[in-house]
Parts: structure tokens; C-alpha cells; sequence
């Protein structure tokens, strides 16, 4: 706790924002040919390093759900002759933090630290991905605690809306699989299970490596090749299978004694290479994604009062497209909240944005843009997230222009597409007054 305190004060000190055509972004490649994007930044003592592999728990095989998860927690938990104790011991002593999380597509790592500290750092980080223990006491802990949050999580109305409806969308599929796993698969996954994913998952070929702070292109090209050489060249995985949202028009309610209801709803959406994403991004800010200026917002909220929050947001997965969203209210107000999302929903389609509201949308989103740049571990974030989704070392200085370029035309051929209330596919978690599901509870 008190590494987590100093290393976020850290980042509050160290932290500016800065306009993104201020970011250099160099394309940095090891002699072993290793490639990392650097914002090289020499004012402050402190390194941000960001890491991943592609492929994530959509990856974990059947029966073996949550298996990334548990090897994200337990990679940094001994290594190499460093058992837990020893390892955690040195990450606390030298302010250094580690940490490794998994997506559905993706499973990344984060390592932050003092320049002072790098070559250890960096040795650390190494000995986690290329020899991790897996011994018995941090395995069965960490178990545990999995199991602890997958049991909480079990009676969570969000937890449960947002479990259904991805088995809703996706029934034979990896994605409508829970990518931390449930009780069952955590405890059926063996230090052997563990093993085989390091050795097959961690390799150069899926490698993306986003860095900022002070550190010198040639030096980080140095520490690349003496973290990741001893990494096998090429991944051991099959690809996720594309696959397109199921459940058009589903409504299931999960029964619950809760006095308010938690919705999720949502349908296929538009993925993020598509040409039309950046005018589907803007318009949905303008129907659920703006907060207080959306127009959910607007009706649900603001005139009648019905519900404290109501959004939406675009989903984009490497192998599938996602537009969803949600809104928790009382029993009694969940017909009348679905009504005005749904007559939203299709009037946004029918009609698209108005010419002022397409016009605030992009002054927002654009003038907005910079607060992202607000710490260095944002930015190295941003730089491995560029390459995952194949946006271009030049992204930062394009973003802007891509939001601006938006026309009315665009704005509204997007909603079009992008939006059916007939398709909607909808989730309730509790005991809504006057609605029943039309179709079974699918198996989670």
C-alpha cells in the first residue's frame, strides 16, 4: 500500500497535460529486432513502460476460463530465485511497481520506476515473463482470492447483467465465455495449465512495447533485447474466429430481490478499422457517450428524473463490434426508461444528429483530446493501445483531424447503420414491474 501511495504521488508530481502535436513519438528497434514507441521525456527521473501481447482470454480453452487472469496475478509473485516474499520485497524497496492485467484480446503489463532503478526494473520484468515459480503458497492465495471476487461477483446486478449478455451475444463463442473464469474453471486450472500459457503466449511476434519517460532510444533499445530476446520468436496460439453478435431483440430478466434494477442492452456495433467509426464515435456521443449533454441523459434523466446515470459507448473487438449500454433505476420506472431508449435509440437512427449537435460533439471531443496526456503512464498506455489497433506512430497528430473531418452526411449514415431498437438486446437484473424475458436464462 505504501509503494501504491509514493508511486501515485509520483505520477501526480510527474504528470502534465500536453497537446498531443507536442508528443514526439519515435519508433524505436532493438539489434535484435525488438520495436517499441518512445516519447522520450528527460525532465523527470521515472520511466513508464507498457507491454502486450495480443490474444487474450478469448484464448483460455474451454474449461479452463480464467486462466490468463490468474497467470496476470501471479507472474510478479516469484521469479527466477526470487520466491514471493523476495520478489514483492525488492519491488517495494526500490519504488518499483509491476503489474499485469488480461483482456479479452490482450494481456498486458505495466512497470514503473525510477530511473535509478531501470536495470533492475527491467530484470524484474524479465525474470516475471520468462521465468516465472507458480509455487505452491502464491498459487493457492491467489486462488483464493479469485474465487473470493468471482462468489462477490456472482450476486453483483452488474456483474451478472453484463455475464448475461455476453452470453446472450455470443453462445458458441470465446467471447460469451468469462474471461476471469468461474469457480469451477479457477479451480480445475493447474500450475501446469500456467506453464504451457507462458510458454505458448509470450512471444516476440505478439509483442507491443509503448514507453515514455527518461530514458535515450539507444538505452532502450539495450534493455529490449536483454528483457524479451529470451522469449520465443513466435506465439503457439490459433486465432479467435470472427463472429457477429447473436441475440437480436433478446430481453431476459434475472431475477433478484434488489429495489433498483440494473439494465444492459446493446447489439452488433462497428469495429474500429471500419470507415465509419470516428463518425460513429462522435454520434454516440451525442446519444449516451457525452455524460450530461447526451441526449439519454437528456430524457431519462433530466426531464423525468428516472435514473441517477444512463449511457452508451462503442465496443470494438479485434474479431467482433459491440455498441452497448446501461441505465439502473427503480422497479417500477424500468418499462418507461426502455421506452424512451428505445424511441432515442430509433430516432437517432432515423434522423442522426442536428447540425449544432454534431458541431458541440466534435469541439468537445477534440478540445478534450489533450486531458489523456495527463501522466506518463497514460501515454505509454496510449502508445501500446495505437499499435493494437493498427492506428499508425503518427495517431496523435491525425486523431484530432480524423473527429474534425466528420460531416453531417457521415454523422448520419453512421446512425443509421449503427442503430436499430428492433435489435436491441437487453438484460435486467432484478424484479421490473410489468416485464418478462423472452428467452431462457442462457448458461453462463
Amino acid at each position: 500500500m505504501i509503494l501504491r501511495t509514493f508511486l501515485s504521488a509520483l505520477v501526480l508530481v510527474f504528470g502534465v497535460v500536453l497537446p498531443a502535436q507536442a508528443i514526439e513519438v519515435q519508433r524505436v528497434v532493438s539489434p535484435g529486432g525488438i520495436e517499441a514507441w518512445l516519447v522520450e521525456d528527460h525532465s523527470n527521473p521515472v520511466i513508464s513502460f507498457d507491454l502486450s501481447f495480443r490474444g487474450g482470454s478469448a484464448l483460455n480453452p474451454q474449461g479452463k476460463e480464467g486462466l490468463a487472469n490468474m497467470v496476470a496475478g501471479l507472474i510478479d509473485e516469484g521469479a527466477g530465485d526470487l520466491d514471493s516474499q523476495a520478489f514483492q520485497g525488492v519491488l517495494d524497496d526500490r519504488s518499483i511497481s509491476l503489474r499485469f492485467t488480461a483482456s479479452q484480446d490482450s494481456f498486458g503489463g505495466e512497470l514503473f520506476t525510477l530511473s535509478e532503478n531501470r536495470a533492475l526494473a527491467f530484470k524484474l520484468l524479465r525474470l516475471a515473463l520468462t521465468q516465472p515459480r507458480f509455487d505452491s503458497e502464491p498459487v493457492e492465495r491467489i486462488r483464493a482470492q479469485i474465487s473470493a471476487g468471482l462468489a462477490r461477483s456472482a450476486e453483483n446486478p452488474d456483474s451478472i447483467a453484463g455475464r448475461t449478455l455476453r452470453s446472450l451475444f455470443f453462445p458458441d463463442h470465446p467471447y460469451g465465455r468469462p474471461g476471469e473464469g468461474t469457480l469451477d474453471s479457477v479451480a480445475a486450472i493447474t500450475v501446469a495449465d500456467m506453464r504451457g500459457f507462458v510458454a505458448r503466449r509470450f512471444a516476440r511476434d505478439t509483442l507491443v512495447v509503448g514507453v515514455v519517460g527518461d530514458i535515450a532510444p539507444e538505452d532502450l533499445a539495450s534493455l529490449l533485447d536483454e528483457t524479451f530476446l529470451d522469449l520465443p520468436a513466435t506465439a503457439q496460439t490459433t486465432a479467435v474466429a470472427e463472429t457477429d453478435p447473436q441475440g437480436d431483440g433478446a430481453l431476459v430478466v434475472v431475477e433478484r430481490d434488489v429495489p433498483q434494477s440494473v439494465v444492459a442492452f446493446g447489439h452488433a456495433g462497428i469495429k474500429r478499422d471500419d470507415r465509419d467509426y470516428y463518425a460513429a464515435y462522435v454520434v454516440n456521443y451525442i446519444l449516451g457517450g457525452g455524460g450530461f449533454s447526451s441526449r439519454l441523459y437528456e430524457e431519462v434523466r433530466e426531464k423525468r428524473g428516472l435514473a441517477y446515470s444512463v449511457y452508451s459507448y462503442l465496443n470494438p473487438l479485434d474479431r467482433s463490434a459491440l455498441v452497448l449500454g446501461g441505465v439502473a433505476t427503480q422497479n417500477g420506472r424500468v418499462a418507461t426508461s426502455l421506452d424512451l431508449i428505445r424511441q432515442e435509440w430509433r430516432r437517432m437512427a432515423e434522423e442522426g444528429p442536428s447540425e449544432s449537435e454534431l458541431e458541440n460533439a466534435k469541439t468537445f471531443l477534440t478540445g478534450s483530446f489533450p486531458l489523456r496526456f495527463s501522466s506518463s503512464s497514460r501515454i505509454s498506455g496510449m502508445l501500446v493501445g495505437m499499435q493494437l489497433q493498427r492506428l499508425g506512430i503518427d495517431y496523435l497528430d491525425r486523431r484530432n483531424s480524423l473527429i474534425e473531418a466528420v460531416t453531417l452526411e457521415d454523422a448520419r449514415r453512421a446512425a443509421k447503420r449503427l442503430y436499430d431498437p428492433d435489435k436491441l438486446t437487453v438484460v435486467i437484473v432484478g424484479r421490473p414491474d410489468g416485464i418478462v424475458s423472452n428467452r431462457e436464462m442462457p448458461k453462463s
